[in-house]
């Protein structure tokens, strides 16, 4: 059978593809959303039961649609998200093509790229690769599955009632891993929480919401990062009408904090002795945005209520004063080890030399050197705010407005 033959493809069904594909519309470029599931799938099978947008309706959103049923500074719940791309999809009338997977991209000849999917064979001129930042789950081989602990992914994590009765350590303290060990913390469990480097913004201050802060302070538009860096952790949540993630807090509450795991033997998990100094980050963190949005405020002459309590900080807990250093987990109760460390790229389905060492597509703002190639939807493609979803919007413009010119 003959390959179909479509002017331009999006692989991805989430943010990242429907912005493209509604700036495609836009742009009058024919073409069709590949999804492998459903439309937002990772929203619905890769999150959390009580999972809420880290920022509030207003800013967590399209440009062109907002949410009708939550309050602006609301906090959407998973299934709220879904339902919006979904009712999103439908109000441009997306072309997407759901249950396809994407199996292989090669390049056919010179102005050709060649799909096999898993519904057949298709040639486009343009491919949008819009799969997003979290494809392959990262989980440690520190421990290995024959030591007895049940270990799991936070991508794979639902619910407390899910865990085996008993203790769990949580790996990993950014936004899942804070609020997934909140949550169980709650739940009456027994919690660690292992804390690496890490941001710790306000959720709010002087009647603004962090997020608001980062635009107006010039942060989401920032185009370089530390090429030490991967990514940057930051412990934020929208949890229980959002709130600022303290561990001094989450200490008081009988969580005991950890610095970074390290090497396991015979039963004992070994921690970096960082956990004072990685908790003394995350605070000058907090405090540099303070200092920031005043010096905004009184450059900019606005008249917003000081907030001088925001910056007293409580003594650091007994737990990081004196660090546990080695845990023995069997003794401790441990049964559960949920691993909140990220995720990796996964692009072994394209088969095109353009990925460094790390599995990095190179591009220049999500235009690849690969004629007809582009990438969307992924951290630092044109600037911090690229993976969020309002972020893709304009990665997507650009990116249309480029195939577009291409005829």
């Amino acid at each position: 059978m003959a390959a179909e033959k479509i002017h331009t493809v999006v692989i991805g069904g989430g943010q990242a593809g429907l912005a493209a594909s509604a700036h495609l519309s836009k742009c009058g470029v024919s073409h069709v959303v590949l999804e492998r599931k459903r439309i937002a799938e990772r929203w619905r099978s890769e999150r959390w039961d009580s999972l809420v947008a880290n920022g509030p309706a207003w800013h967590d959103r399209f440009p062109a649609k907002t949410f009708d049923q939550i309050d602006p500074d609301g906090f959407a719940t998973r299934d709220m998200i879904v339902e919006y791309f979904e009712n999103f999809a439908k109000d441009i009338h997306a072309p997407v093509r759901s249950h396809v997977e994407v199996k292989n991209l090669t390049k056919a000849h010179d102005d050709v790229f060649h799909l096999e999917t898993s519904s057949g064979e298709i040639e486009a001129k343009n491919v949008i690769v819009a799969t997003g930042p979290f494809q392959k789950p990262i989980i440690p081989t520190a421990i290995p599955n024959e030591a007895g602990f049940h270990q799991i992914h936070s991508s794979t994590y639902r619910n407390p009632a899910q865990l085996p009765e008993g203790a769990v350590l949580v790996v990993g303290a950014g936004s899942s891993g804070s609020q997934i060990a909140d949550e169980l913390l709650r739940s009456g469990r027994k919690v660690f929480l292992s804390i690496g480097p890490h941001d710790r913004p306000p959720r709010r201050y002087r009647g603004k919401d962090f997020v608001w802060w980062l635009g107006v302070l010039g942060k989401w538009n920032a185009t370089t990062r530390d090429p030490k860096t991967e990514h940057v952790t930051i412990a934020v949540s929208g949890a229980h009408g959002g709130h600022t993630v303290d561990f001094r807090e989450f200490a008081s509450r009988g969580m005991t904090l950890l610095g970074r795991a390290e090497d396991y033997h015979s039963g004992i998990l070994n921690f970096a002795p960082d956990i004072k100094d990685n908790l003394l980050r995350g605070d000058a963190n907090y405090l540099s945005v303070l200092r920031e949005a005043d010096a905004y405020v009184d450059s900019n002459k606005l008249d917003m209520p000081e907030e001088p309590e925001a910056h007293v900080i409580g003594p650091l807990p007994e737990c990081v004063k004196n660090p546990i250093l080695s845990l023995d987990l069997n003794a401790e109760g441990v049964k559960t080890i949920l691993w909140s460390t990220g995720y990796a790229l996964d692009f072994g389905w394209i088969k095109l030399d353009l990925f460094d060492e790390k599995g990095r597509p190179k591009h220049h703002r999500g235009v690849a050197p690969v004629p007809g190639l582009y990438f969307l939807g992924l951290a630092w493609l044109s600037r911090r705010a690229s993976p969020f979803i309002w972020g893709a919007w304009s990665d997507a413009e650009y990116l249309a407005t480029h195939i577009a010119a291409r005829g």
